[in-house]
């Protein structure tokens, strides 16, 4: 039985159907895949067509939320069962309103934070640099809003999901 889900990538929406232990298709076409854990660490090696990728992946803020790292650069993927996702659009999608905190999504070193308690804000912009494993990542607001809380600064350790910031 396929298993079919729904991930969203920054604005792209992407339909993944889990074929069998080898396979995989995204949006309808089909690749070849052989794909490892590297045991104990978050550390996920994939071949795709051939093709060598590696990836750290994390845990989101919430259930369905992943944080990749891939080649320098974090990506947040919402990954819903399809049959879940209808389900929920069936019933209305929520505004986003409330309150946004960034975690950290690794340990790190917070590098940089361009921004202070009480700015506004747009979806994209910059809110903190955090540099883990020797890669610098930007993290950016999901969101427009305003700055409520800033809780790290430069030169400041952090802990895997520890509250950097909040977007209101």
């Amino acid at each position: 039985m396929m298993s079919k889900y729904i991930t969203t990538i920054g604005e792209k929406q992407y339909t993944v159907e889990l074929i069998d232990a080898t396979h995989v298709s995204v949006n309808d076409k089909i690749y070849e895949i052989d794909f490892v854990v590297v045991s104990g660490q978050p550390v996920f090696s994939l071949l795709l067509n051939g093709a060598s990728f590696q990836a750290e992946v994390y845990p989101g803020e919430e259930d369905d939320l992943m944080q990749v790292l891939m080649r320098g650069r974090l990506y947040e993927a919402l990954v819903e069962d399809e049959r879940e996702k209808r389900l929920s659009s069936a019933a209305g999608a929520a505004a986003q309103s409330g309150e946004f905190v960034l975690r950290a999504p690794m340990p790190g070193l917070v590098v940089k934070v361009p921004v202070e308690e009480g700015a506004q804000v747009q979806k994209g912009d910059v809110l903190l640099i955090l540099e883990s494993m020797k890669m610098q990542n930007e993290l950016k607001s999901p969101r427009e809003g305003k700055v409520t809380r800033v809780q790290v600064k430069a030169g400041d350790s952090v802990e895997q999901r520890q509250v950097m910031l909040s977007v209101e």
